[in-house]
């Protein structure tokens, strides 16, 4: 599956939605895949600031621990709540219903230094 073109892609594994100063901010299909069965979601709470590439969350599965990254700085506004009672959702739909947090950003800079969905997908074999 194509990875979708509207948004960037970190190198580790997270994608990044801009809408003006707001990002949504998820796993790739390529990352679940990976993690196999999505047993656990902790993010951040709203409210939390950080900076750029800073760990934002932990994903836990049936094989790992997973740290969530962002590369842009900025304030936890909102959770994906969902995740909590169903987490395999972000199995299930990782570029849709599976997001993982939104963030207003302060600094979008390390943005600058993620890949398009073309290129992350010649790299993880999209």
């Amino acid at each position: 599956m194509a990875s979708p073109t509207d948004r960037v892609y970190s190198t580790t594994h997270e994608w990044h939605k801009l809408e003006g100063d707001s990002l949504t901010l998820g796993l790739t299909q390529f990352a679940v895949d990976q993690l196999t069965d999505v047993t656990y979601v902790e993010m951040k709470k709203p409210g939390y600031a950080f900076g750029a590439g800073q760990i934002v969350g932990e994903v836990e599965s049936v094989k790992t621990t997973s740290d969530i990254y962002c590369a842009a700085a900025g304030e936890v506004i909102a959770v994906n709540d969902a995740l909590a009672d169903d987490p395999g959702l972000l199995n299930r739909d990782p570029f849709g219903a599976g997001w993982l947090l939104k963030i207003k950003v302060s600094d979008g800079a390390g943005l600058a230094g993620c890949m398009t969905a073309d290129a992350y997908d010649k790299q993880h074999g999209g």
